[in-house]
C-alpha cells in the first residue's frame, strides 16, 4: 500500500475502477463487468461519455435504441452468465433514466445484477431548474432518480467525488452477493461527474472477486434431514437458484440416491434433462398434471433455490395443508416462507450436506412409481397437443417444431403472455441451463431485448450456438428495436413471432372469468373501426433482419433450418389461433381478483366457482 494518488474526474474513476474488477468463471479470469449499454444525452455524454471512450476496449459499450430495452438486455446477459458477470446501463437525466425503471424492477424481481449509472440534476443547483428536472418545491433534494429506491438493492447519489471510494465497492458487493443480488443504482449529478479528486492509486488495483458460498448451519441440516427421513411422499422443487449455485449435479445425485421425484419452477426450467426418470415436470399454474399431482399429495417438500412465487404454489393451493416445507435457500427471506423449516445457505453445499445426513434413506418405490406414471401420462398429452395438424396453428405446435430441430445448447428466451406457460409445459430440455422464461416480472418487451443481451453473453461462451426468441405480436409491438441492435452488432438471433391478433392470453383470462372479450384482441376493441394485421416480415426486414412468413408449423420448421444456417438475425412469422390450441391440462388454481358483486350472471358464476377453490389455500402456514 502506497500513498500515491491519481487525479481523476468522478466519471473517470468509476470507469477505471470497473475495468479492474475481475472474476474467475470455469477457470477463465475475466472482467466481472462485461461492458455496458448506453444512450447518451446531456446528463451523461460529456463526462461519463469521455471516460467510456477512453476505456472502450476494456468495457465495450453497446449503443441502445431504448433505455428500457437496454436494461432488459443487461438482465438477459446476467442470466446467461448465471449472475457471475453483469453489464452496466447508462442513461441521461430525466426520461432517459426513468425509462430504466421497468427494467430495474425486472432485475429486482428476478434477483439479477445490473449497474445503473444515471445522470442527475446539479449538486450546486446553480443552473436550476435544468432541462428535464422535476422540481419539488418543499423538497429540493427529491428527484426522479429517487423512484429507483423501490426497484433496486443498492441506491446512492454521488454528491462528492470521494464518495465512490465507498459506494462502488458496496454496489459491486451487492450485485455479487447470492442472497442480496439485484440491481445497483448510482445517481451521477452532471457537475459532480466532472469534478476531480486525488484518488488513492490502490483503489484501482486489480481485484479478483469470488461469489460467496455460505455453508448451512449444522443444526438446520440435522433438523431438515430428520424431517425428510420421516417422509413417505417426499418431493423436491428445483428453482432458479439451483442453476445460479451451479448445484444441478448435486441435486440430481441427491434425488437419484434417495429416490425422490423432482419438479421444476419456471425459473428452474432446464435443471434436469427431459428424459431423467425423476423429472416429473413443471409445477404450478403453468405446470403439468404430473407435477401438480404429486405436489398435492406430498407430505414433505424440499424447496431448493426458489422464492415460491404464486405461479409455483398455485397461490398456495398446490400443496396439502399439512405438508411440511423445507426451504433450502441462500436468502433468509425465501427460506422461511409459510413457516418453512429453513436451511439457510448455498444450494450446492446445502444439498451435499443434506445428502450426507440422510444416508440410507430412500423414498418408497410406490410413491416414486406413482410420480413416474403421472409423468408418462403428461408426456403423452404434450406429445399429442404439440403434434402438427392436431388442431389449428398454436404456440404448442410452433414450440415442438423448433424444439425438434434446435441444438441441445441453443438458448430459448421468452417472457410475458401465453408463451411462458406453453414453453414451460412443452419445451423438452436437451441440456442444462438452456431456458430463460422471464416470469418473475412477467414483462412484455423483454423477449427480443433480453434475447439480444443473452446472445452477447452466449457469444462470449458458445458463439457457434443460437439464441432463440419466442414472442407474441403484442410484445413485439411493445419493444422490437433490438432486432436492429442485433443486426448492427452482428449478434444473431432467431426470433419466432407468433401472431394471434392482440393480447390473446389476457383475452382468455377475461373469458375464463366470465367477462366478454374487450380491448385485448384487435377484433374486440371498439375504438378500432377496421382492424388489420401488421406486416411483421416487412417490418423486420426494414431493420436489417432476414424475415419470412409461414403458414403452419411444418413450414416454420423448414424456415428455422434456414435461420440456423443464416449469418444474421432471422425473424419467422406465423399466425396462431387466439381461441383454440391452448394447453388445457396442467394448471393449478391462481388467485385473481374477481368482482364480488356484478350485474353479469356469468361473471357472478365464475366468481363463485373460483372462490370455491380457496378452501385449499394455505394461509401463511
Amino acid at each position: 500500500m502506497t500513498n500515491s494518488t491519481l487525479r481523476l474526474t468522478t466519471a473517470q474513476a468509476i470507469i477505471k475502477y470497473l475495468a479492474n474488477q475481475y472474476i474467475v468463471v470455469d477457470g477463465r479470469e475475466m472482467r466481472v463487468c462485461g461492458g455496458g449499454f448506453g444512450i447518451f444525452g446531456h446528463g451523461n455524454v460529456t463526462c461519463l461519455g469521455e471516460a467510456l471512450y477512453d476505456s472502450r476496449d476494456a468495457l465495450p459499450l453497446y449503443r441502445g435504441q431504448n433505455e428500457q430495452s437496454m436494461g432488459f438486455a443487461a438482465a438477459g446477459y446476467a442470466k446467461q452468465w448465471l449472475r457471475q458477470r453483469f453489464m452496466f446501463c447508462t442513461a441521461s437525466a430525466g426520461p432517459g433514466t426513468t425509462n430504466l425503471l421497468t427494467s430495474a424492477a425486472l432485475a429486482h424481481a428476478n434477483r439479477l445484477p445490473m449497474l445503473l449509472l444515471c445522470g442527475d440534476a446539479y449538486t450546486t443547483r446553480l443552473p436550476d431548474p435544468v432541462l428535464q428536472q422535476l422540481e419539488h418545491f418543499g423538497n429540493p433534494c427529491l428527484g426522479v432518480n429517487d423512484a429507483f429506491k423501490a426497484v433496486t438493492r443498492f441506491w446512492d447519489r454521488i454528491t462528492h467525488p470521494a464518495q465512490i471510494l465507498q459506494s462502488l465497492p458496496a454496489a459491486l458487493a451487492t450485485m455479487l452477493d447470492p442472497a442480496d443480488c439485484g440491481p445497483a443504482f448510482i445517481a451521477l449529478p452532471q457537475d459532480v461527474q466532472g469534478w476531480t479528486f486525488d484518488y488513492p492509486e490502490s483503489f484501482f488495483a486489480k481485484r479478483v472477486h469470488r461469489i460467496r458460498r455460505q455453508a448451512p448451519d449444522v443444526a438446520e441440516i440435522a433438523d431438515a434431514a430428520a424431517l425428510l427421513k420421516s417422509a413417505k411422499r417426499p418431493m423436491i422443487i428445483a428453482g432458479g437458484g439451483v442453476q445460479y449455485s451451479q448445484a444441478v449435479a448435486e441435486l440430481t445425485d441427491f434425488a437419484t440416491t434417495h429416490n425422490i421425484p423432482i419438479v421444476e419452477t419456471i425459473a428452474g426450467r432446464a435443471n434436469l434433462h427431459q428424459d431423467h426418470p425423476l423429472n416429473i415436470g413443471p409445477v404450478g399454474v403453468t405446470g403439468s398434471d404430473s407435477a401438480n399431482a404429486i405436489a398435492e399429495r406430498a407430505d414433505v417438500i424440499l424447496a431448493v433455490g426458489t422464492r415460491l412465487q404464486d405461479f409455483t404454489t398455485g397461490s398456495w393451493t398446490a400443496f396439502a395443508k399439512d405438508a411440511k416445507i423445507i426451504g433450502l435457500n441462500v436468502g433468509r427471506h425465501d427460506a422461511m416462507k409459510h413457516l418453512s423449516m429453513p436451511v439457510i445457505g448455498d444450494a450446492k453445499l446445502g444439498v451435499a450436506a443434506l445428502g450426507a445426513a440422510m444416508a440410507g434413506y430412500a423414498a418408497p418405490d410406490e410413491w416414486t412409481g406413482f410420480a413416474k406414471d403421472a409423468r408418462r401420462k403428461w408426456v403423452a398429452y404434450t406429445d399429442e397437443i404439440t403434434t402438427v395438424g392436431n388442431g389449428p396453428n398454436s404456440y404448442a405446435q410452433a414450440i415442438r417444431a423448433v424444439n425438434d430441430l434446435c441444438d441441445p445448447r441453443d438458448r430459448v428466451v421468452a417472457a410475458a403472455g401465453g408463451l411462458p406457460a406453453e414453453i414451460t409445459a412443452h419445451w423438452q430440455t436437451k441440456d442444462i441451463g438452456t431456458v430463460d422464461v422471464e416470469f418473475g416480472f412477467s414483462c412484455m418487451g423483454y423477449e427480443i431485448a433480453g434475447g439480444w443481451g443473452a446472445r452477447i453473453a452466449q457469444y462470449e461462451q458458445e458463439p457457434e450456438k443460437d439464441t432463440i426468441v419466442f414472442t407474441g405480436d403484442g410484445s413485439y409491438l411493445m419493444l422490437n428495436s433490438d432486432i436492429y441492435s442485433s443486426v448492427l452488432t452482428q449478434r444473431k438471433l432467431i426470433i419466432l413471432v407468433l401472431d394471434n391478433g392482440g393480447f390473446a392470453v389476457i383475452n382468455k383470462l377475461q373469458n375464463n372469468t366470465g367477462n366478454t372479450s374487450f380491448n385485448n384482441l384487435l377484433s374486440d376493441s371498439p375504438t378500432i373501426p377496421a382492424p388489420f394485421a401488421v406486416d411483421f416480415e416487412a417490418h423486420a426486414r426494414a431493420m436489417g433482419a432476414n424475415a419470412e412468413t409461414v403458414s403452419n408449423a411444418t413450414e416454420l420448421g423448414a424456415a428455422f433450418v434456414r435461420a440456423k444456417a443464416a449469418d444474421k438475425t432471422s425473424v419467422i412469422v406465423m399466425q396462431v389461433d387466439p381461441y383454440d390450441g391452448w394447453t388445457t391440462q396442467g394448471h393449478a388454481w391462481w388467485e385473481v381478483g374477481t368482482p364480488h358483486i356484478t350485474d353479469n350472471p356469468r361473471v357472478a358464476e365464475k366468481h363463485h366457482e373460483i372462490e370455491a377453490s380457496r378452501t385449499r389455500q394455505r394461509k401463511g402456514v
